[in-house]
């Protein structure tokens, strides 16, 4: 019997996939991920890989804030998981997938390459993209509808410094849950509930992407930027925001016969820190999602 490469410490991601060959992807017509964060401690690499590897799609926007550069300015740190996520996406492009990547701005230094091209993936500044039912959607990772990012950058790596804390704490709160058999709970999004200024601060900002979308043209945006997974209606706009992968683990996608649904990906048991993760421990990246959807008809 031939080891199988959750063996191998060394085996490549490439490798990997072709070994698994009962994972039978779920097809979109489209996905959207954003606010992957990797290159920090924080991103959920391992989810998503797994989410990458059971799902296709003719297009794939990647929304923003891919790879986070403030973190890697500050710190480096770059696990191998983040290597294969990034392995995985080259590879559907060169499959045949439409990759678009619109930076953020944790990544906006990849706007001074808009319009080229590489490894298959283009650089677009935004999007417009038209579903199946004919919905034409504006795609933007969202900071520029932000006034903190735009006016106050300082504020902004002030408050990125802060939300980096309370992830951290976070994750230690939560190994005490977990031990007790209690759900993953998020002070980062309870704060944002709670709070007055964060609850006004998010609805000023979708409001403001949604009239951007309007003034255009369009029917609807869809964005990243405040890690708040959504779809709703602003007005006659269609308001989709996809989350992120740092806490919510969640993506936007078409279905084939053109509705728009929110991904919520999450592991049967709880996926370990990317810094504990042991590369070799393949059967982390192979648990069975559960899919919490929710379903817009798009017509």
């Amino acid at each position: 019997m031939r080891d199988s490469p959750h063996d191998l410490p060394d085996a490549s991601a490439a490798q990997r996939d072709a070994w698994a060959p009962d994972i039978e992807p779920q097809r979109y017509r489209a996905i959207w991920i954003s606010d992957t964060h990797l290159g920090t401690p924080t991103c959920q690499a391992p989810a998503l890989l797994d989410f990458l590897r059971r799902t296709e799609s003719e297009y794939l926007y990647l929304v923003g804030d891919i790879i986070d550069g403030w973190q890697l300015k500050r710190r480096w740190y770059w696990h191998q998981t983040h290597n294969d996520v990034v392995q995985k996406i080259l590879r559907k492009a060169r499959r045949g997938t439409e990759v678009v990547y619109i930076p953020g701005n944790h990544d906006d230094a990849a706007r001074h390459y808009v319009d080229l091209a590489f490894g298959g993936i283009t650089i677009r500044h935004e999007a417009v993209h038209k579903t199946a039912r004919g919905l034409r959607l504006l795609v933007t990772h969202g900071d520029s509808f932000d006034a903190v990012v735009r006016c106050a950058r300082w504020l902004a790596h002030v408050g990125d410094t802060l939300y980096g804390i309370t992830l951290r704490l976070n994750r230690h709160f939560n190994a005490v849950r977990a031990h007790f058999g209690l759900p993953y709970w998020s002070l980062s999004q309870f704060l944002k509930h709670k709070v007055k200024n964060a609850v006004s601060y998010i609805t000023a900002f979708e409001e403001a992407i949604a009239r951007e979308a309007r003034e255009r043209g369009l029917d609807g945006v869809v964005c990243g930027h405040i890690h708040k997974a959504e779809i709703r209606n602003i007005g006659d706009i269609v308001y989709c925001n996809d989350g992120d992968w740092v806490e919510s683990l969640t993506a936007l996608v078409e279905t084939t016969a053109g509705d728009l649904e929110i991904l919520h990906w999450h592991d049967r048991a709880a996926a370990p820190s990317p810094v504990e993760l042991d590369e070799s421990n393949e059967e982390s990246f192979n648990a069975h999602p559960d899919r919490d959807r929710r379903v817009v008809a798009a017509g």
